[in-house]
């Protein structure tokens, strides 16, 4: 992509500090965006600002908890006064461990409802201002769960379902304001906190082996994908949702599932909550 393709352009990165969504913030940055990142780590935040300025972005950073509707929305817009208004928000922060329901607590299953989806909704809105005068966008980062049922993963499907409804629900209110509203799902990512957890679970091979293209994708692969959907090349989408995940979803969760069964049985209880 031609790296003036968001020249200027003011993005807002929740979770930004490291994973996937430190990826979405490089290729931003490749393009000539600036890039806002916030998360809950201040020493992660400012490495990640460190090598986003090595790329050539003006970077604004804030510590945060997207739980927190008041630190997100000063978050955002202390982001905008820096770097100018918003042009798109990637509402990433997520939760994960491995329990099954019935050994889960209720502060386990509703910290990750609260900080995937409930956080997505605080980003987004206090947003909302800034990106109906750019006419932006929102990017949700969702997860297979949604719609493919693993095991000891109740809390995270529940979660990522709620976006994906949200999203739709943003495309159709917001849409007559110009402002776009979709959903990127990525696949199972090269060092990734959330993979590292899963894999010790189920194994690496039960995961590539379910994968269409055989191999673990990279977070630059999911970010490249964030970047043409902020992009003017995706001017006329919304409502949608985008597999990232090398054909996953094609084979669907038996694999895997049949994996952490077998794990749980030798012993190798998932964690409780």
């Amino acid at each position: 992509m031609a790296p003036d393709l968001l020249k200027e352009a003011s993005v807002f990165i929740t979770g930004g500090g490291s994973g996937i969504n430190l990826g979405i913030a490089r290729c931003f940055a490749q393009v000539g965006a600036n890039v806002a990142i916030c998360g809950r780590t201040p020493e992660r935040l400012d490495l990640a600002a460190q090598e986003l300025r090595g790329l050539g972005a003006r970077v604004f950073t804030a510590v945060a908890d997207v739980r927190d509707p008041d630190a997100v929305a000063a978050a955002v817009a202390n982001a905008g006064a820096d770097l100018g208004p918003l042009s798109t928000v990637v509402a990433g922060a997520a939760g994960n461990f491995m329990s099954s329901a019935e050994s889960m607590s209720s502060k386990g299953f509703r910290t990750v409802v609260e900080i995937d989806l409930v956080g997505s909704f605080h980003a987004a809105q206090a947003a909302f201002d800034q990106l109906k005068q750019t006419r932006g966008s929102v990017l949700f980062v969702s997860a297979g769960q949604a719609d493919s049922a693993y095991l000891y993963q109740a809390h995270v499907g529940a979660a990522k379902a709620g976006i994906d409804s949200l999203m739709r629900h943003l495309a159709i209110e917001w849409g007559p304001l110009g402002i776009r509203s979709n959903v990127i799902v990525p696949g199972p990512i090269e060092d990734t906190e959330g993979m590292k957890r899963l894999a010790a679970q189920a194994g690496r091979q039960a995961w590539t082996d379910s994968i269409a293209l055989g191999r673990y994708g990279t977070a630059e692969e999911v970010g490249a994908m964030a970047v043409v959907l902020a992009s003017p090349l995706a001017s006329f989408v919304t409502g949608a949702r985008i597999v990232v995940d090398g054909g996953l979803a094609l084979s669907g969760s038996g694999l895997v599932n049949r994996a952490m069964a077998q794990s749980v049985a030798a012993g190798q209880a998932p964690q409780v909550r």
